[in-house]
């Protein structure tokens, strides 16, 4: 926890910001942001490629963007739960958003066995993502009402590129013969995407990171791949490798092969620069690596 004392809550000089500066917390909720204002405004991500927003806490230097910040965003649903402290104390002095905010109750998928119930991982269905981008854009016309048209313009165009992105998943997915539409991964992240593209999904952790997996989970894991005859499993770019790799060794050990159909972007984009260093081609890649492996 970053002490409160030196972090200027009650007191940072507000004449001192230069343009428009908008915070992210994480690369998913950056790229939403930078397809709205383009380069009108300045974005500031805290959280880069491969990050767990799960487990991460804000450093000295996090603190002072959200402080200069004009508006900050972050995803909610308890997805930066060690940052939970400190983004409701800066929503006291500046406007921060959660963008779950712009999803519905009835929307959303519920674990019993996670702290707040909530699946956080609302990105992966890019009907929802779109609901995000216009709550997104709301904020930023009416905190930067001199942009608001040109905001304005922009979602419009982003929104028409995510209805093309998503027709393109639903027909990707039909690749895969039914039977072996069945997600598996290190940690339940995709929940919302199985939901939207019609594929089982199951994760050796639970929703959180933060959570804890066990040989009964491994074991458990191992039965169910082997009972159902799974093709391939997916490892994540933001989670350790090790648990996932201990299930692929059960199966080896139970004298049945389980391929590793390789790595999925689940909690934050690729490099940036590269095609998976955005939400539409980290859907993309993750859409291509998942058809490949099971169809």
């Amino acid at each position: 926890m970053i002490p409160l004392a030196c972090c200027c809550w009650m007191g940072c000089d507000d004449s001192a910001r230069g343009r428009f500066t908008v915070v992210a917390t994480t690369s998913l909720i950056g790229d939403a942001v930078q397809n709205i204002v383009q380069e009108h405004a300045e974005v500031i991500t805290l959280m880069g490629p491969g990050v767990d927003p799960h487990a991460y806490k804000a450093t000295q230097q996090d603190v002072k963007h959200l402080l200069n910040a004009d508006i900050v965003f972050y995803n909610g649903l308890h997805l930066e739960g060690k940052m939970a402290d400190i983004l409701h104390k800066l929503s006291k002095k500046r406007p921060v958003y959660a963008a779950g905010e712009a999803i519905t109750p009835a929307q959303q998928l519920v674990d019993p066995n996670f702290s707040i119930g909530i699946d956080p991982h609302i990105w992966f269905d890019v009907c929802l993502w779109k609901q995000v981008v216009q709550y997104i854009s709301d904020q930023l016309q009416a905190a930067d009402p001199g942009a608001a048209a040109y905001y304005q313009e922009n979602t419009a165009h982003y929104l028409q590129q995510l209805d093309e992105l998503h027709q393109e998943t639903v027909q990707a997915i039909q690749q895969i013969p039914a039977a072996q539409r069945v997600l598996i991964t290190a940690h339940d992240a995709f929940g919302y995407f199985g939901r939207a593209y019609d594929m089982e999904v199951r994760g050796l952790q639970g929703i959180s990171t933060v959570s804890e997996c066990g040989l009964k989970d491994v074991t458990d894991l191992v039965k169910f791949i082997i009972q159902r005859k799974i093709k391939a499993i997916f490892l994540e770019t933001s989670v350790p490798e090790r648990p996932l790799q201990a299930v692929v060794e059960g199966c080896r050990k139970s004298g049945y092969q389980v391929a590793v159909g390789g790595y999925l972007y689940s909690d934050a984009l690729g490099q940036a620069g590269t095609p998976e260093g955005t939400y539409h081609g980290m859907v993309q890649a993750n859409v291509q690596t998942i058809v490949n492996a099971l169809k």
